[in-house]
């Protein structure tokens, strides 16, 4: 509860604080008293704040829910989506549309969705790469899955090294956007494709509660519990990688939100996953949000990349699980 009248607070924050000077409160001040909106507010609120809060929310939720599903999968607080190589399979896809989307034939067809529907398809198609790689006989060896998320993460990075070097300085400069993430592009024809694609793993995902928290005993508990563990790993997986490749399409690269929420949810109400994982979901439409809202208004009218603003926030909180985790050690 407590989270989400936080939600709604920050949400009201970010559809009245802008480089414009429209409020919520005063156009919905104007429509209780029968005053005509001007078409400006119109534009700004229903247009241009509205679509962003909630793709804002939908790319947080998604990003925080798949780092709290990959965190109880490996076991591991230190888990994110990016750990089985999605995040970098959507930079591969992306950075792919954009060096060489004038040489493909059927690149017109898409038009502006053709970078994120090719980071959308690298994503899958590194998950799908990882799976088949990590499952032999029927049974997914999660140590396998994570030293291939690992050499897959390297090598699309390298591929992506290689396209970079070809790009011109506008490819390069898109890329540079793209990949830092950016909620700037979110409109309703947007959120019409995007919001099935994230909604629908961010709900399905509290039906893996159960299984997780079985697995925290280990596998071979789980599996004498009555959960079937090869299934469990897999949909967890899909779930991860539907949610993951979406969100990244949907905004470009954004960092550390799928370690920090679900870490912090962790720390504060403990390792639950029938709590941890839709509280992840507000906390990280939460902690987006704000993001949002700072990269908008922190060098306005212009405004920073949000990928920087959740690095500066992500990487002293790693560094202090890292360095909380040592001192653990130590005692």
């Amino acid at each position: 509860m407590a989270l989400a009248l936080l939600l709604l607070c920050v949400a009201a924050a970010s559809l009245t604080v802008g480089a414009a000077s429209t409020s919520v409160w005063q156009t919905m001040g104007d429509i209780l008293a029968g005053r005509e909106v001007s078409l400006r507010d119109r534009v700004v609120l229903w247009d241009i704040r509205v679509p962003r809060l909630i793709m804002g929310c939908l790319v947080g939720a998604g990003l925080a829910i798949s780092g709290a599903i990959m965190q109880g999968l490996f076991r591991n607080p230190l888990a994110d989506p990016g750990i089985v190589g999605v995040s970098a399979g959507a930079s591969l896809g992306a950075v792919m549309a954009i060096v060489l989307g004038g040489m493909l034939p059927f690149a017109p067809l898409f038009g502006s969705w053709l970078v994120p529907a090719s980071a959308f398809g690298g994503a899958w198609a590194s998950t799908i790469l990882l799976y088949r790689i990590a499952t032999r006989q029927g049974r997914t060896s999660v140590a396998t899955m994570l030293l291939a998320g690992i050499a897959l993460t390297a090598l699309t990075m390298a591929l992506t090294g290689v396209l970079v070097y070809m790009a011109d300085d506008t490819q390069l400069r898109d890329f540079s956007f793209w990949n830092l993430g950016s909620l700037a592009g979110a409109s309703w024809s947007k959120l019409a494709v995007a919001a099935p694609m994230i909604l629908l793993p961010v709900l399905l995902a509290p039906l893996l509660a159960p299984g997780l928290n079985a697995l925290a005993l280990g596998e071979a508990a789980a599996g004498h519990i009555g959960f079937r563990v090869e299934r469990l790993k897999g949909t967890a997986i899909l779930i991860t990688a539907a949610a993951t490749g979406a969100a990244v399409a949907a905004s470009g690269g954004i960092g550390f939100v799928g370690i920090v929420v679900p870490h912090l949810l962790r720390l504060l109400s403990g390792p639950d996953h029938r709590y941890l994982l839709p509280n992840a979901a507000l906390l990280g439409a939460i902690l987006l949000v704000l993001a949002d809202l700072v990269a908008r208004v922190i060098i306005a009218p212009a405004e920073l990349p949000i990928g920087i603003i959740t690095a500066l926030i992500g990487g002293p909180f790693f560094l202090w699980i890292l360095l909380r985790q040592r001192g653990l050690a130590e005692l």
